[in-house]
């Protein structure tokens, strides 16, 4: 197979000089862990070095490896890997009632039943409320929801779960996709007024009234239906269709729509909409070429590769021997940041904390294998896939996550 004698002489590289450290490394002593601690960017100052999961490999990584620390690294990809951590109270939604509950004196809490509520309303049973003031007994039981998303649960105490930080050259294919998902809805006009008959007993007193109205809301429109401009046939055509209903609700292939088209040659209106109906989740593909100059970079470029690979690994439960092999530990997640000389960049895209969802890595794009004599590929290609965790809202824009660039 093809093999080189040496790195490429690449401005400050020098091959003879790498080949007897080369020869030395193989020989006498094991390969050193590279230090890039001369190699700090600016934005490591704001956070204190973590305990890392991967033991004996570099904490924070940069390719290229800096000649000197004041020089510029322009346009760069930040990645900052966090230990995932699950939510401290179930799945991060809580859902609590409001003016339902009653404290007693030693601190227990029970429901305010129908007869505790008009105690309240006569005067002998006092009840503070969640405005610390007495309750008047008329208060309606509301719904309080907390929900917390993952990039904000996992956003806080980032110093304490960082792992390791990698800088990357600026891929050359950046793209910002943002999309909602819309689709089309229908419902025609005996299905408004079924709705209509529905939301009538809901909104009716809970009892035999509202029962008795929506008996003979359905007996109207069964015996009476009375559609101004719609001559005598069709509004019987639209009652055979209530019929047709009817029938196909027993398992007919009967419907509305069809007793409708046959008797009158017409259609019900079906009033199609779009309506939206979801968001969906930024996905962020990136490649990045490696070409290391010398056995530094070489050993960079290795501690790079090992280290997403082992971040975006789920635990078998090594840490807790009696769970081995029961549970599988979500794997951890990433921050994303586009870096402009070592800062924020002043106008590309923000992100949420992302999940690494693929990784290949190509050891031959070179289109043939060719490796230095220690064994490097000459050029290797990393291709990353980033999915956010979290869908993009409206507000996150008014946030100061959005940066002061385009924004998510």
């Amino acid at each position: 197979m093809p093999r080189t004698s040496g790195y490429k002489n690449r401005g400050k590289n020098n091959p003879n000089s790498y080949r007897n450290q080369t020869t030395k490394t193989t020989t006498n002593t094991p390969p050193s862990t590279t230090s890039v601690q001369d190699n700090k960017p600016v934005y490591d100052k704001k956070f204190a070095r973590s305990q890392s999961a991967n033991a004996g490999m570099n904490n924070r990584m940069s390719y290229p490896i800096k000649d000197s620390p004041s020089e510029r690294t322009g346009d760069r990809l930040l990645i900052r890997c966090l230990q995932f951590e699950p939510p401290k109270d179930g799945a991060g939604l809580s859902v609590t009632l409001t003016n339902a509950y009653k404290t007693d004196g030693a601190g227990n809490r029970t429901v305010i039943t129908t007869k505790n509520r008009e105690q309240i309303r006569q005067g002998s049973l006092e009840v503070i409320g969640e405005n610390n003031k007495p309750m008047s007994g008329n208060e309606p039981i509301g719904v309080r929801v907390n929900n917390t998303d993952a990039n904000t649960r996992l956003g806080s105490g980032m110093k304490q779960r960082t792992k390791f930080y990698i800088e990357l050259p600026i891929p050359q294919d950046l793209t910002d996709s943002n999309s909602v998902t819309w689709g089309e809805d229908r419902v025609n006009a005996l299905e408004l007024a079924a709705l209509n008959v529905a939301q009538g007993a809901m909104a009716g007193n809970i009892g035999e009234g509202a029962v008795e109205a929506a008996q003979l809301a359905v007996t109207a429109l069964n015996t009476g239906v009375n559609i101004p401009t719609l001559s005598g046939d069709t509004q019987d055509a639209v009652r055979a269709a209530l019929s047709g209903a009817a029938i196909g609700a027993l398992g007919s292939n009967v419907s509305a729509k069809s007793v409708i088209a046959r008797s009158t040659g017409q259609i019900l209106n079906n009033n199609l909409e779009l309506l939206f109906q979801g968001v969906n989740l930024r996905s962020f593909p990136y490649s990045i070429t490696f070409s290391p100059r010398d056995p530094k970079e070489s050993r960079m470029v290795k501690d790079i590769i090992r280290s997403l690979k082992m971040a975006m690994a789920p635990k078998a439960g090594e840490m807790e021997s009696s769970a081995q092999g029961i549970f599988l530990k979500s794997p951890d997640v990433f921050q994303l940041k586009y870096l402009r000389d070592g800062h924020d960049h002043p106008f590309l895209n923000s992100f949420k904390l992302c999940a690494l969802t693929g990784m290949t890595v190509n050891y031959t794009n070179a289109g043939t294998y060719t490796s230095y004599e220690d064994g490097t590929p000459v050029n290797i290609r990393m291709n990353l896939t980033f999915k956010e965790l979290n869908p993009i809202y409206h507000e996150d824009y008014l946030s100061d996550g959005a940066g002061s660039g385009v924004g998510y």
